[in-house]
């Protein structure tokens, strides 16, 4: 019993250390949602000669003369640059086209007005849900290495459990909360942010593994806490049994002991009294002659 009980408190601890992990990576990173961004191609310059538009004629007479008139042979979506970009809870991050590296701006300022209070929301959710996860590990925790007594555990087992679905509940409402308003800013956001095409990313599949690892946690604290509580339950039943088998049996004892110490006790009375008339009749003999 104690040996189950430790594994399934190891499992459950595993369980709830990887739920914290993906959440709390998930949380600081910016690869929830990710795809492509279509941008105007710039004019091509002295310092630009790729994904830049290449107007006829010569280059420096167009830059010097701004009323001659510009052709393109580049026409439809080669018009166009596809930009990468990924966004998360507090990011959206884009390619540079004019230079090396990234440029990143705040995914709360992009949001539609009427989505900050929900992405907000999303953002304490999410917060809760990792405090809540730090709770219910700290519990198992205590469980697995400071209860040496069955009751206790069993208290502990059971906050867990009730502290890990909680959170569980709470990430599920958080990772929703967020899919909504990225999908509402992508219509009514920004229109030089507005993607061309996107999909969730892994930050995004972290935060639901997460979640599982978290029910699965859940799950297994309150397995735990069943199998204990009925494997103790069985065992006071049989130590009651045994206890009333043990007191029938000397019950039975002390009632054959004392039928036959009445027994006993009745056969020496008539042994007595037996006595007791064979020495008084020669007495009453006497008093009848005289």
């Amino acid at each position: 019993m104690k040996t189950n009980r430790r594994c399934r408190a190891l499992l459950a601890v595993s369980l709830n250390l990887m739920a914290l992990l993906f959440s709390t990576t998930a949380f600081i990173t910016t690869h929830w949602c990710e795809g492509t961004q279509r941008v105007p191609k710039p004019n091509c310059g002295k310092d630009k000669k790729t994904n830049c538009l290449n107007y006829s004629g010569n280059e420096t007479a167009n830059e010097t003369n701004q009323n001659v008139v510009h052709y393109s042979w580049e026409t439809g979506d080669d018009r166009f640059l596809f930009r990468y970009f990924h966004t998360g809870i507090w990011y959206s991050c884009e390619e540079n086209i004019n230079a090396a590296g990234e440029k990143c701006r705040s995914f709360i300022d992009l949001a539609p007005a009427s989505e900050k209070g929900v992405l907000w929301l999303s953002v304490v959710s999410e917060v809760l849900y990792i405090t809540l996860l730090v709770v219910g590990f700290s519990l198992m925790c205590l469980e697995l290495f400071h209860s040496s007594n069955v009751i206790d555990g069993l208290k502990l087992n059971a906050f867990a459990a009730v502290f890990t679905v909680l959170s569980g509940l709470l990430g599920m409402v958080a990772h929703m909360m967020y899919t909504q308003v990225f999908q509402v800013t992508v219509s009514l956001g920004p229109e030089d942010w507005r993607p061309h095409s996107w999909d969730y990313g892994w930050s995004f599949c972290l935060a639901w593994g997460s979640f599982t690892c978290c029910m699965a946690a859940s799950v297994t604290t309150l397995n735990s806490y069943t199998k204990t509580v009925i494997e103790f339950r069985h065992k006071r039943k049989i130590f009651e049994q045994g206890f009333r088998e043990e007191q029938t049996f000397l019950d039975q004892e002390a009632i054959k002991y004392f039928r036959e110490r009445t027994k006993e006790e009745r056969d020496e009375d008539g042994d007595l009294r037996l006595q007791c008339l064979h020495s008084c009749s020669p007495n009453r003999q006497r008093n009848t002659q005289l």
